[in-house]
Formats: C-alpha cells, structure tokens, sequence
C-alpha cells in the first residue's frame, strides 16, 4: 500500500542518512545526519505515526551500519550490538514526539523547532544512558550541556530545512498556477468559438418556437388546415438542423476538454483553497452575510479533483442558496471505514417531506423564480449523484427539516479518490 511504502522508504532514508556522522568522545556513541532527517520527515509527512517511525527507522540504522560499517570496522555482531542502544534513540525519539505533538498541533516550523531540540535531546540522554550508566550525572553536567547544544543545533537545521522546503514548494505551486492559468486561457478562447454556435442557434430556435406556438394556435383553431402539414415539416427541418449542429457543437467541446484539461493530480488541501476563494465571491456576489466552516480531515492526492471539486461546489452553492441573507454553513472532511465522508450542513429553509424523496430526480428543482421561468443553474442533485455513483462509485445521502437547513452526506471510497486502499 501506498502509505505503508512511503512510511518504509522514508525510514530507509534515515537509516541512510545515519552513515554521515561525527564521532562523540564516548565510545560508539554518535551524532549523525539521522537526527536531522528523522524529525524532517515527520514535518513533511504529518500522516506518519512518530512511534512506528521511529521504530522502522531505528531497524533501518541497525541494519546500514550492519551492512557497511561491519565490513570494515569488525565482526557484524559486534557493530550490530554496539548500534542497538543508537536504535532506542530513534524509538525514544518517537515516543517523547508523539507525546509533545499532542499539545502542539497544528505543528508549524517554529514549533518543530522546540519538538526536535527536545526530542532529540531528551533521546541522547536515554542513549548515553545506557552506553555509560550513571557517568552521564557529572558533577558539572557537562555532557548534557553538550547534549543540550547538539540537540539546539539539529533543531536548527531542521528548522532551516523546513523554510527551504515550504520555499521550494511555494515555488512550485506557483509555477503550476502560472502553468494552469496559460492552460486556462488557451481552453476559455477555444470554448469561445462553441460558444458562437451556440449563440447563432438561438435564433434557430427562437423560429422553432414561434411556428410551434402557430401550429398549436391554427389546430386549436381549426384553421389554415392547409399549412400544417407544410408548417410540422418546416419544424421538423429546424430541429434537424438545430440538432446537427449542436452535436458539431458538443464534439467540439469534448474534444476541447479532451486535450486541454489536466489530469495532474493535486492535493485536497490546494483544492480546498481554490474552493474557498470561489465561494466567498459567490457569497460576496449575492450579498448575503453567510460564514462557512472547514474542517478538513486528512490530506489527500487525488487524480479526480474535477469531479469532486463539482461535486462539492454545486453541494455548497445549494446551501448559499437556501440561505434567505445570513447563515452558517459547515463543510466537514473526514476518513471513515475505508470512505472519505464529506459533509455539507447548513442552517438554511430546509427541504418539505414531500419534497425529499424526489430530490434526487431528474428534472426536478425547488429553486424555480416563476415571474422569469429561470430554473439554478447548478449541476443539479440528480447529476451530482450521477456523478458520484459513475466516475467516484460514491453514494450521498440527505437529512432536511423545513426551517432549520440541511444536511448532505457524501461518501467515496479511498481507493476511488487516491488509487490505494487503506
């Protein structure tokens, strides 16, 4: 599994890295580069469980200095043994970081800057600990003192590392929005000849309609007898006509979305962000004073983003909408038995009860403004759920009391959105 990989590689990367080291005045005892990426990893990768990492990566230690070093410097039974003790290291490590990450989250750079000074200390003294007994309580500590300044030192590299890396990332989500963006522009200038066609066929059908409402009115009537036969052909032609070029008009697009759109994959948290930014114009648009609250569970890298990113807009909108000026609406992420569950709870109108077993039915609306005709515009419920149960094999579910709002539930598999299974 892809999880279980990463977590095995990244221990792999440690026990690597244990290779670069700078030998202490205390026999076998060490300060490696480990250090350093060992709480690094933990930053990048929030999802690892410390304690199981940091069992993996104290195996990992043992196993390279094993292979490497007991070539040259002796027996492999005897490096192994001397290397346990730097094995607790790592397991300790793991421990005194879970425990501290507790109180400290959200973990940002400053804050893995205190965990990994304290870590790290705290597990050297345990290892030296068991190298030299109670030798390590001098009469002016100064071993700990060192201690102290080593574990400062590797705190602040990794501190160092982190800035580089939320730089270089920042770098790179810039250049993929640039990119985008360029993408955007070459499909929106592409669409815009479809949508010319589109356009020219409304005066098609404006015609339609009018010798449709003729014919109607001359039946009804019963007169011009004659024209209607001539009249239903001419109608005939048109819708020919209309439908023809609509079809030209629907593989133009297919083809535009075919070769345009990118499937790269992206992160749930980088499509939450564009989300947020689309639905406070939406609200800002419609003038209404609503807030919407986030809790995002777990983050994600999904192939899918089109279709979830639909799914979730459309969700959210129909509660904009059923919110008359003010509100509060909660969009909730959570991992459940295998399923991301998206939930979407508003405090809006509500649905009636006659009203909520067709919800889910094609063609059916309560958001109907019936001086104009003009139905929302939004995917609709009935295309949601097409879409889920089609591309994402996910389901949805809906409470609703008149009055006091609504809530959808929506369900998709992990291995549907992240091509794993948990």
């Amino acid at each position: 599994m892809k999880k279980y990989r990463k977590i095995i590689i990244s221990s792999l990367v440690v026990g690597l890295s244990s290779l670069l080291y700078i030998d202490f005045y205390i026999k076998n005892f060490k300060f490696s580069f480990a250090g350093v990426m060992f709480p690094l990893l933990l930053f990048m990768y929030d999802e690892f469980n410390p304690i199981a990492f940091g069992i993996l990566s104290g195996f990992s230690l043992v196993v390279f200095r094993g292979l490497f070093y007991g070539v040259f410097q002796g027996p492999l039974t005897e490096v192994i043994i001397y290397s346990m003790p730097e094995n607790i290291f790592y397991i300790v490590y793991g421990l005194v970081f879970f425990i501290i990450s507790i109180k400290f989250q959200p973990i940002t750079h400053n804050k893995m800057f205190v965990m990994a000074a304290l870590s790290d200390t705290f597990s050297n003294i345990v290892e030296i600990y068991i190298r030299i007994g109670k030798d390590l309580f001098t009469s002016d500590y100064e071993i700990i003192k060192i201690l102290f300044l080593v574990g400062a030192i590797r705190a602040g590299l990794v501190w160092l590392m982190i800035m580089g890396y939320k730089y270089y990332k920042l770098l790179l989500v810039k250049e993929e929005h640039d990119r985008r963006y360029k993408n955007l522009l070459r499909l929106t200038s592409q669409l815009k000849t479809e949508v010319y066609w589109m356009e020219k066929n409304m005066a098609h059908i404006e015609k339609v309609m009018s010798n449709a409402y003729e014919l109607f009115s001359n039946i009804k009537e019963d007169k011009n007898r004659e024209q209607w036969s001539g009249t239903a052909l001419e109608i005939a032609k048109d819708v020919h006509e209309i439908k023809k070029e609509y079809g030209l008009v629907v593989m133009g697009i297919e083809e535009i979305m075919a070769n345009r759109l990118d499937n790269t994959s992206m992160y749930f948290s980088e499509l939450m962000i564009i989300l947020k930014e689309t639905l406070e114009r939406d609200i800002k648009i419609q003038d209404k004073e609503i807030t919407i609250r986030y809790e995002m569970g777990r983050n994600f890298y999904t192939e899918k983003h089109y279709y979830l990113m639909s799914i979730l807009r459309n969700i959210i909108m129909n509660a904009i909408d059923s919110i008359e000026y003010n509100g509060n609406i909660l969009v909730a992420h959570t991992v459940k038995n295998n399923n991301h569950q998206f939930i979407v709870k508003d405090d809006g109108c509500g649905i009636n009860d006659e009203d909520l077993p067709h919800i889910f039915s094609p063609g059916y609306s309560t958001k109907i403004d019936y001086n104009t005709g003009q139905v929302n515009r939004g995917l609709g419920l009935t295309l949601i759920e097409k879409l889920l149960k089609v591309h994402l094999k996910g389901s949805i579910q809906v409470e609703s009391k008149v009055g006091k709002g609504s809530t959808f539930i929506i369900s998709i598999p992990v291995k549907e959105l992240e091509g794993i299974s948990e």
